[in-house]
C-alpha cells in the first residue's frame, strides 16, 4: 500500500514539474524581447535549468514507469500462483466496499 502511495506521489510530482517547466518556458517566450543585461543572464540561467529539469523529469518518468510495470508483473505472478487467495481477497474487498456504500 505504501508503494502505491509513493508511486501516486511520484506521478503527481512529475505532473507538477511538467507544469512548472511549461510556465517557465512561457515566461522565457514572454521576455524574449527584453535586452537588459540582467534579464538576458536570468533567461540564460533559466534556460539551462529547464534543460536540466527536463532530463531529470525524463529519468523520474522512466523510473516510475519501470516500477509500475514491475508491480504489475509481481501482482500478475502472485495471482497466477495463488488464484484462490486472490479471488478471496478481491471478494473481501468488494464486500467491504459494498458495506461502506450501503451505509450511506
Amino acid at each position: 500500500m505504501a508503494d502505491a502511495t509513493t508511486e501516486t506521489s511520484k506521478k503527481k510530482l512529475v505532473r507538477d514539474l511538467q507544469r512548472v517547466i511549461t510556465d517557465a518556458e512561457e515566461l522565457l517566450h514572454a521576455t524574449a524581447n527584453e535586452t537588459e543585461g540582467k534579464v538576458i543572464e536570468m533567461r540564460e540561467r533559466i534556460r539551462e535549468n529547464l534543460i536540466a529539469a527536463r532530463h531529470k523529469l525524463g529519468d523520474i518518468e522512466e523510473n516510475v514507469a519501470a516500477r509500475t510495470k514491475e508491480a504489475a508483473r509481481a501482482t500478475d505472478e502472485y495471482v497466477h500462483e495463488h488464484p484462490w487467495q486472490a479471488i478471496g481477497t478481491a471478494a473481501g474487498v468488494g464486500l467491504l466496499i459494498g458495506m461502506l456504500i450501503a451505509r450511506r
